[in-house]
């Protein structure tokens, strides 16, 4: 399907757009581009982004039916995902996407786990950008 990397772990996105995808995710929001292939056999086209920061995890984009999504999205209100980008610096990256146009949902909120805010990427999937406190589990996963 996709060359695997070792410690990532795959989040499913279903997509509308590809090429839109791509840049809302590596020039909004830093991304790195991991991988974009075309599998011609199954006439899929893979692309795998990763958050800037993190060796926890990357993102599989992918079109799908409506049937096909219902493993992605789940139970979901409203059919949306629900994700995470995690920070070591939650003020520069939070700064850094205002200034690229992102629009926060909720503001900075400081939270028994860290400070978190809320933002819609174009699908509207709502993401949580969290710096969380360093005696909490989630932290180490952020390098």
């Amino acid at each position: 399907m996709f060359q695997t990397i070792q410690s990532v772990v795959y989040i499913a996105l279903v997509v509308d757009d590809y090429d839109e995808a791509i840049d809302f995710y590596t020039k909004k929001l830093d991304f790195t581009l991991l991988e974009d292939s075309y599998q011609e056999e199954q006439d899929k086209r893979w692309v795998v982004v990763a958050p800037p920061g993190t060796l926890g995890t990357a993102i599989l984009l992918a079109k799908a039916s409506k049937t096909e999504q219902l493993p992605f999205v789940g139970n979901q209100t409203g059919g949306r995902v629900f994700l995470f980008l995690g920070t070591d610096d939650f003020w520069r990256d939070y700064n850094k996407m205002i200034e690229k146009g992102i629009k926060f949902e909720r503001e900075p909120q400081e939270q028994p786990y860290g400070i978190v805010a809320v933002f819609k990427d174009l699908y509207g999937n709502l993401w949580d950008l969290i710096q969380f406190k360093t005696d909490h589990p989630m932290s180490k996963r952020i390098t």
